[in-house]
């Protein structure tokens, strides 16, 4: 595995959704031998294009999807990012690498098992929705299960029931056409929802949205995710969305993953100099967690008293609930105190002063998926 995916490989034992070793993308004449080649695969993409007149877009790029999460591929345009989702499902042939779905060799299945894989196991929602002008909303919704071989009246009854979660009740009747790009957008989610899939890819699904209707959408996956927990691969181009939507985020630059976990790593400890000036104006105190704050505590008394927060609460979330107190907060996770935090540390994380570990000493885990409770809540349970 390259350096940036050793460090976040799955836990042990749990087979991953997808898996992608050593993948590489290589459009140009004799593309296959760019991989191979030491000389060639250490030249900058100028540089192999001028030699070689091939473009690498992705290089060298390994990872783990873990069953249930968000894992976003962020990166600027021709990063290689939407390339590399393309990849996973065979829709772009790779060069050379390995996928895996579910442990079964994506690049060794044959046209029938790609179908399959293509209609039952990973569904992809596109940035340009992709609908069929001509069909109505709940037609447009069950055309995959009609590929599918469904019955009509089972299809439409489905199609019926994802068209109510993701809010288009009353519309089923509308053609794309009288809609607008927000409702479009929850049509195609609706339909790569109603097949069922394992996994569900985004091709930068909101760019083209505005930014009102981007946040409601961006809620919408959050909102599923919490619902269903069912895994997604994401692709954006936008870091605040991938900060608020991802478990963890593969930083891309010029085909390769620079940077590779979670948000709050990609935050607290950039990898390099493009990382950091992608995260320079992120408020900390909004991604960070009080985990990276966490001591030791000095006293039985200061363990037992004081408001409680808990571990993968946001730093912003316990400078409130310290000031409100007039002193440090304790981290209480299943009725343990961890540790716990005072004004000065939360100050340091919101600086840049404290580190990635904290008491914890191991990385945050993915995050939690329900409401931010409000601080007055704060005192009596744990934020």
């Amino acid at each position: 595995m390259s350096t940036a995916a050793t460090t976040t490989a799955g836990t042990a034992g749990d087979t991953p959704v997808f898996s992608v070793g050593g993948l590489w993308k290589v459009f140009g004449p004799k593309a296959d031998r760019v991989p191979g080649d030491p000389e060639l695969t250490a030249l900058g993409p100028a540089e192999l294009r001028s030699r070689t007149g091939c473009t690498a877009a992705v290089r060298d790029v390994s990872f783990d999807v873990r069953k249930g999460e968000v894992f976003v591929v962020m990166g600027l345009s021709g990063s290689g990012k939407s390339t590399l989702v393309r990849c996973l499902t065979r829709l772009i042939e790779p060069t050379a690498g390995t996928i895996a779905i579910d442990g079964e060799d994506v690049r060794a299945m044959d046209g029938a098992r790609l179908r399959e894989l293509r209609r039952h196991r990973a569904a992809m929602v596109f940035q340009h929705f992709g609908l069929l002008p001509h069909r109505t909303v709940l037609d447009n919704v069950a055309y995959g299960l009609q590929i599918q071989g469904v019955g009509k009246a089972e299809r439409r009854e489905r199609a019926a029931e994802v068209v109510a979660k993701v809010g288009l009740e009353g519309m089923e009747q509308r053609r794309p056409a009288q809609l607008s790009g927000g409702q479009r957008q929850r049509v195609g989610l609706a339909r790569a929802l109603a097949v069922d899939p394992e996994v569900l890819l985004f091709d930068e699904p909101f760019s083209a949205l505005d930014p009102l209707i981007r946040r409601d959408m961006q809620e919408e996956v959050v909102r599923l995710h919490r619902e269903e927990g069912r895994t997604m691969v994401f692709i954006t181009h936008d870091l605040q969305e991938a900060l608020k939507l991802g478990d963890r985020i593969a930083l891309m630059r010029d085909g390769r993953v620079v940077q590779l976990g979670t948000p709050e790593e990609i935050v607290g400890s950039p990898a390099d100099d493009y990382v950091r000036a992608f995260v320079r104006d992120v408020p900390r105190e909004q991604v960070m967690t009080v985990r990276t704050a966490m001591r030791p505590a000095a006293s039985a008394e200061e363990a037992d008293g004081g408001p409680a927060v808990r571990p993968d609460a946001t730093v912003s979330e316990a400078i409130e609930a310290v000031a409100r107190a007039g002193g440090p907060a304790r981290v209480m996770e299943q009725g343990r105190c961890l540790g716990v935090v005072d004004s000065a540390a939360l100050l340091d994380v919101v600086a840049g002063v404290a580190g990635m570990t904290g008491v914890a000493g191991a990385a945050a885990p993915a995050r939690r998926r329900e409401p931010t409770p409000t601080p007055a809540a704060v005192s009596e349970e744990p934020v």
